[in-house]
């Protein structure tokens, strides 16, 4: 709750002006808060957990209960086990929450802010849109109109599939509206430009077809819902809409280093509160001068360690240097294995 309270109040006095501007009530910025929390809260899990197990095992140090059970036969391994059994249950349920509950808060709070706030506003016509629908087919679109569902001002392009560099086809439309009864694009005023060898060049115009219906085309993977996913931020997607959102990008031969590692980082980041209890019981277990205020600093000083390492390899995964599914785990991997070399260390003195 006090973190919470810190981030909150962090970023209250950092939009105090833009509240005061668009005089909100105190109910409209506590709905705005509202939406925060999630995102809060799964920022801050692994941290919670690491204080927690660090707190539970110094109580039993203090009370002189660590000491009756290692006098009574216990290790240590047994009564780690219903923290670690615990910590299990924290990261399934983090990972539904960081995975479904959180991107729903996270749209409702990102629409907050175009609606209310005036940042970062979605207009109803999103403007010049590219895909790479195959390996040799883009797709440029002039404008799409969320509303009506239509797109303006459109492009085809084929490339020869041996050279990637020899433009085959062009088509040139007008307009292109989409059917949801045939789930497909109706194209209107299309102008078909095939380029022949010698340097010779085929114009044919056609009023009216629909995409299934072109020989070159036949499909395009580019509908209106993942035009309008493309708008949006990858943390409004849940998990599943947001692996769809990445296997459309990968079938129409696009980039999605940076989309990948932001998938599996909400998968991984919840592992962190395992690694974390193993380095608080390490570290509450371990007497040293200071007490519970240095292992408090320590755990703090980690947390944040644990929290830039993520932040600082995602780089490369986004850069594609790096595997993303080894990037998202890189950090939980680091930083376990610091903390059972610190725990089977601290065990042995």
């Amino acid at each position: 709750m006090c973190f919470v309270l810190i981030f909150i109040l962090v970023d209250l006095f950092e939009n105090l002006d833009r509240f005061i501007d668009r005089q909100l009530s105190i109910l409209k910025i506590a709905e705005f808060y509202l939406y925060f929390i999630p995102d809060i809260l799964k920022l801050i899990t692994p941290i919670g957990m690491l204080l927690a197990s660090l707190f539970t095992i110094s109580r039993f140090i203090n009370f002189s209960e660590f000491t009756a059970m290692r006098s009574a036969g216990i290790s240590i391994y047994r009564y780690l086990m219903p923290i670690m059994t615990f910590g299990i249950i924290v990261t399934l349920f983090a990972i539904y929450f960081n995975g479904w509950i959180v991107p729903k808060t996270n749209r409702l709070k990102f629409s907050f802010e175009r609606t209310v706030l005036g940042r970062h506003p979605v207009a109803n016509v999103i403007p010049n849109i590219y895909f790479q629908d195959k390996i040799n087919r883009i797709i440029v679109i002039g404008s799409f109109d969320k509303v009506a569902e239509s797109c303006s001002n459109i492009s085809i392009q084929i490339f020869n599939p041996d050279s990637l560099i020899d433009l085959q086809t062009r088509f040139d439309i007008k307009e292109m509206d989409w059917d949801s009864t045939k789930h497909d694009w109706k194209m209107l005023n299309v102008y078909k430009r095939s380029f022949l060898p010698n340097d010779k060049e085929e114009i044919q115009f056609i009023p009216l077809v629909y995409i299934a219906n072109v020989e070159e085309i036949k499909k395009i993977t580019v509908d209106p819902e993942l035009i309008l996913k493309k708008d949006l931020k990858p943390e409004e997607l849940p998990l599943t809409e947001f692996k769809e959102f990445i296997d459309n990008l990968v079938a129409s031969g696009q980039d999605a280093s940076r989309e990948k590692v932001d998938y599996y980082s909400i998968i991984s980041f919840p592992f962190a509160s395992l690694v974390t209890i193993l380095f608080g019981v390490s570290v509450s277990t371990n007497r040293r001068k200071g007490g519970a205020a240095l292992q408090f600093g320590i755990s703090i000083i980690v947390s944040f360690l644990y929290l830039g390492f993520v932040k600082i390899s995602q780089v490369f995964g986004y850069n594609g240097d790096l595997n993303p599914i080894f990037t998202a785990w890189l950090a939980n991997i680091v930083f376990f294995l610091i903390s059972i070399s610190y725990f089977f260390r601290t065990q042995n003195n």
